[in-house]
């Protein structure tokens, strides 16, 4: 029984964690049509919030009095830390604009150093060698995997620094989504994390506003961003991370970085070198090494 359960939060996982990987494809191919980041970044958080609307009330006719609600504090909270999730949207969407999915997308993978580092200032503890081993393989996957090696085809610098503001602020929001009001649903907590994403996304749209705004964008694309990218992945996550643990979960999950990776080599047609591969593999082993338990000699 337990395998089963383990087996089966291993699929929930890299589900999850797969449909956050077609995302950039997706907002790439919609740039293609001449949708804008603002149009993109509007249209899923949008339809994400009505989405998560509907799952709350299904909960909440499916449970009654049984669902814990969440406090006006708590809700302050959850906004708050919410805004790091429209921060990270806009960021990343802006950086795939610049430069490949395939570069964006290890851009983004930066969290595992950068959630290292968080953890340190906050916990003024030293990590481990093990840590500190797999924070320079991610670095040096990234000098591959990015391709800064070649000088021929430096990535433009505007899509890095985009990439890494969105890993930065990405790293803000993993560190807090599993620290805030924990023992409401996860459902009200998305919902209301949402709402602040929407809050600075609603405000980058208003700021870029060119005159018009092609409300296309919902139906085309909108729907589909919204369910890879807002609905289906945390309510996927949520549930497999308690039956395969953090250690593995954190390695399932990673697939991500493949998966986006080889949708935007089949669909979008972007060329992926063997180095790159090299270094994509690398980041990977990093993942694993950082989040696998080591046997205790007996």
């Amino acid at each position: 029984m337990a395998t089963n359960n383990v087996f089966k939060g291993v699929l929930l996982v890299g589900l999850g964690a797969s449909s956050y990987g077609m995302l950039a494809t997706f907002v790439k191919l919609a740039y293609e049509e001449g949708y804008t980041t603002a149009e993109v970044t509007a249209s899923q958080i949008l339809l994400g919030i009505l989405g998560t609307l509907i799952i709350n009330a299904f909960q909440k006719a499916k449970k009654g009095t049984d669902v814990v609600k969440a406090s006006p504090a708590d809700r302050l909270k959850l906004v708050v830390a919410g805004t790091s999730l429209g921060f990270t949207s806009v960021f990343y969407y802006i950086a795939v604009k610049y430069i490949p999915v395939s570069i964006g997308i290890v851009l983004l993978m930066q969290t595992v150093w950068m959630g290292v580092l968080l953890e340190w200032m906050l916990t003024k503890i030293t990590p481990s060698p093990r840590k500190m081993l797999s924070v320079a393989i991610v670095l040096a996957g990234t000098v591959l995997a990015t391709n800064l090696i070649n000088a021929n085809e430096f990535p433009d610098w505007r899509g890095i620094a985009w990439g890494l503001m969105a890993a930065a602020s990405f790293t803000t929001t993993m560190f807090t989504s599993n620290r805030i009001a924990t023992h409401v649903s996860s459902a009200q907590r998305s919902l209301f994390m949402l709402f602040g994403g929407a809050v600075v996304v609603l405000t980058f749209t208003a700021l870029t506003w060119p005159g018009s705004f092609n409300f296309d964008i919902f139906l085309k694309w909108g729907l589909v961003l919204a369910l890879f990218g807002t609905i289906i992945p945390p309510i996927l996550l949520n549930a497999g991370f308690p039956k395969t643990g953090l250690g593995l979960g954190s390695i399932v999950s990673s697939i991500e970085l493949p998966v986006s990776v080889t949708m935007a080599y089949v669909i979008l047609h972007e060329k992926v070198s063997i180095v790159q591969w090299m270094g994509i593999a690398l980041i990977l082993g990093a993942i694993v090494l950082m989040n696998i338990k080591l046997r205790k000699r007996e």
